[in-house]
């Protein structure tokens, strides 16, 4: 039964064309019910989509992706506490807050490199918080590695070259499962050419073969 809707998920993504670029095989859909848009995942940065993961790896549109409720009190100048570049002075797809303190501001694509570099100790640069922080990280798309901080790692004389191995799409469509490479064709794996944590096999990003890079969301 497994391999049959595995087929049947391949079969009905290749039908299906990408939101944002308008190119089919498209093997994300939007988790609202009633909402039919799909899209690939290289795609969903720019069509500020969102993809949870943790629990039942759901993912949104732009239109029905989680919002941050936490009211920020707007200021004249406001900066990202991670880069000190200007962000916006309101929560957005780009621009987010913490829930905690609500005074940290700071730009998507910091705050996923922090996760991924943060690990287990991931949490509020400014005040500290973690719990309330992460949950909220999580809900709004921001993916957490589950492994030691790297700066940890570098002191203890670890090697820094071990390769991530699985697929880290939404949906894996590969029949060996998330740890399943090949060297070549649809089941090779590609790992983020930015941040090189997070990694996709071809087919489940529908990245043709002629494609020798792809980034992540968060990057």
């Amino acid at each position: 039964f497994l391999v049959r809707d595995t087929r049947h998920i391949i079969q009905e993504a290749a039908k299906k064309p990408c939101f944002v670029c308008s190119k089919m095989g498209a093997t994300i859909t939007c988790w609202e019910t009633g909402c039919d848009r799909s899209f690939h995942l290289p795609c969903a940065p720019q069509g500020e989509c969102v993809t949870q993961f943790f629990g039942l790896y759901r993912s949104f549109c732009w239109e029905h992706r989680p919002q941050q409720r936490v009211q920020a009190c707007p200021r004249r100048k406001t900066t990202c506490c991670i880069c000190l570049d200007s962000v916006e002075n309101k929560t957005s797809y780009k621009t987010m807050v913490c829930p905690a303190c609500q005074d940290a501001h700071f730009h998507r694509h910091c705050i996923q490199r922090l996760a991924l570099h943060a690990g287990i100790c991931f949490h509020c640069p400014c005040c500290q918080n973690q719990e309330l922080f992460v949950m909220e990280m999580l809900t709004m798309g921001i993916r957490i590695s589950k492994r030691p901080p790297s700066w940890e790692s570098d002191q203890a004389g670890e090697p820094l070259d071990q390769r991530h191995s699985h697929c880290d799409a939404s949906t894996c469509l590969c029949l060996g499962g998330r740890e399943h490479t090949e060297g070549e064709g649809p089941w090779e794996l590609l790992l983020c050419s930015s941040c090189a944590a997070e990694g996709t096999h071809r087919h489940c990003s529908s990245l043709e073969n002629s494609i020798n890079s792809w980034e992540c969301e968060g990057c």
